[in-house]
């Protein structure tokens, strides 16, 4: 299972506003959901560089998907998040602490590319999931070269996650979370692509895919 590193290890490279939105929902909402609720388990949760930039990369289910992400890294990841959440009020503000950014789906969002790259200049960690949107059943069928070409622009390392059981924590109809067992699994990191070639994204971009399908087939 994964501990958190002293906080003071994060000041000077989030800023103190996120830090204390991010400790405070995380000890508070989703790490107790995780480990009780749940019943998490989290491997691999060493492999995680604790400073630098990091682009974090994994499969996606659930709504619940980019907390837990964060929740198992040991440090803030600043995810990108579907515009329709920044109209939200209350909302919208909470998750720009948070380091969410928008993304227009379904497009290719030159504001959230920048945005993704101004916080990995800064020393964040950022996640997207590599297919872009939710999967019924998790597995990615058709990655996009997003993740890896922010790589390559930032030249940060890529660190493929997995999230297994996520895709039943909803229900359609329900109203409330169902205590389903989920497993995070972290794999090996990898070496940010050689170039902005699209045949180089397309190759660590399916790497990354197999890497992650891979871990989801251990299950739990």
């Amino acid at each position: 299972m994964s501990h958190d590193q002293p906080k003071s290890k994060f000041v000077g490279r989030e800023p103190r506003s996120s830090l204390i939105l991010y400790h405070l929902f995380k000890w508070s909402v989703v790490s107790p959901m995780l480990h009780i609720y749940f019943r998490g388990r989290i491997y691999g949760a060493e492999k995680v560089p604790q400073s630098g930039p990091l682009v974090v990369v994994s499969n996606h289910a659930s709504d619940f998907d980019p907390p837990i992400v964060s929740n198992c890294m040991r440090r803030p990841v600043a995810f990108m998040a579907k515009e329709e959440l920044f109209q939200v009020p209350v909302l919208k503000d909470a998750i720009r602490l948070y380091g969410a950014y928008p993304v227009k789906r379904g497009s290719a969002d030159r504001s959230a590319m920048r945005s993704a790259l101004s916080y990995l200049e800064q020393g964040w960690a950022t996640g997207l999931f590599l297919q872009g949107t939710r999967t019924p059943d998790g597995r990615i069928t058709d990655p996009k070269l997003g993740a890896a070409l922010i790589a390559a622009k930032a030249k940060a390392p890529i660190l493929p996650v997995s999230l297994w059981g996520t895709q039943a924590i909803v229900k359609k109809g329900s109203l409330l979370p169902k205590p389903v067992p989920v497993t995070i699994r972290i794999g090996e990191l990898m070496e940010p692509p050689s170039s902005s070639d699209r045949e180089e994204l397309e190759r660590v971009t399916n790497h990354c895919t197999e890497a992650i399908n891979a871990m989801l087939d251990l299950g739990r």
